[in-house]
């Protein structure tokens, strides 16, 4: 990344929010899985341990009992790492969406974050399976700042929320502006290509801006946080504008940011489309982070070779 930049934790971010709900509203209650230190709930645990529920190795009653909280009128946040939420996939299905109770879950250690761990603690499929149930909300913030924003936003939104974070790397995005949940945040704007992207790649898109504008394409970056609902005008006129599209996530190509990007063009303003993500695979385990994503062709020389591309009309 760009020499100098600030670079946050995601999962830090998330612990200090929680602090700030919990000062603000005592409804707000946060349930984990026996993960609190590593998603950083331990730091709501510490100051309010009467409104902190580890209901221990179980995503299923991390789930069930978030509903019952919920149905109580509480305001529960439950929380455990992204590939672990995937196994009460279920639950979230039946028993939350299906009744759109009031419950935010923040899956942790999204993506290829936990780098080291290998392909058991690595999500690429989470937003696909999230974005198809009906009632819920996806989100993906791209910083630090906004995911404290937007999960502030969240917990002021009724229904059920899916916010999505990664572990350690996060690259400051925003400084003095702050995102809306459902609306899509231009960050630069560009006359050749659109760079729409979500989570910490938001970051490499605006580095790979800086590459292009030396090589003579001007790209735009689109931080499209909010995966469901998609903020379809704003795709739209980014087409529109540009006319080519670059789709950029930390997450499989099958059904996520890029899947959801291109079914909104090819009905309302078909236009070229690339999509950066996993391909049909799993991740691997690495002692570095950015190393995999660029093995993974999620790197920004994968992006600038990609809006070339574009931007040439080849």
């Amino acid at each position: 990344m760009e020499r100098g930049l600030k670079i946050e934790s995601y999962r830090e971010a998330f612990g200090r929010a929680l602090l700030e709900l919990g000062a603000k509203n005592d409804r707000v209650v946060v349930l984990d899985a026996d993960v609190a230190d590593s998603t950083r709930t331990a730091l709501f645990a510490k100051h309010f341990p009467e409104r902190f529920v580890s209901v221990g190795v179980s995503e299923q009653d991390l789930v069930g009992m978030a509903a019952g909280f919920a149905i109580s009128s509480w305001l529960p946040v439950a929380s455990t790492l992204s590939i672990f939420l995937l196994r009460a996939w279920e639950q979230v299905r039946n028993t939350v969406a299906r009744d759109r109770l009031n419950i935010k879950f923040v899956a942790t250690h999204a993506g290829l974050s936990d780098f080291a761990d290998g392909s058991s603690h690595q999500s690429v499929e989470d937003i696909a399976l999230m974005r198809t149930v009906p009632n819920m909300s996806v989100v993906v913030p791209a910083d630090a700042a906004s995911t404290r924003s937007l999960l502030i936003q969240a917990t002021e939104t009724s229904g059920p929320f899916h916010i999505r974070i990664g572990k350690d790397y996060a690259p400051t995005v925003y400084v003095d502006d702050e995102p809306s949940i459902g609306k899509a945040f231009c960050l630069r704007e560009g006359e050749d290509v659109t760079l729409v992207a979500c989570g910490v790649m938001v970051s490499f898109a605006l580095e790979a801006a800086k590459h292009l504008q030396k090589k003579g394409v001007d790209a735009g970056v689109l931080d499209v946080h909010t995966i469901k609902p998609l903020d379809t005008g704003a795709i739209i006129k980014a087409a529109q504008t540009t006319g080519r599209i670059v789709t950029l996530e930390e997450h499989s190509k099958i059904g996520g940011l890029g899947g959801a990007v291109s079914e909104i063009l090819c009905e309302n303003h078909p236009a070229p489309v690339k999509r950066i993500g996993t391909e049909d695979c799993f991740g691997r385990s690495s002692r570095r982070y950015l190393p995999l994503l660029e093995h993974l062709g999620l790197g920004v020389s994968n992006i600038v070779a990609a809006a070339e591309e574009l931007a040439s009309g080849t």
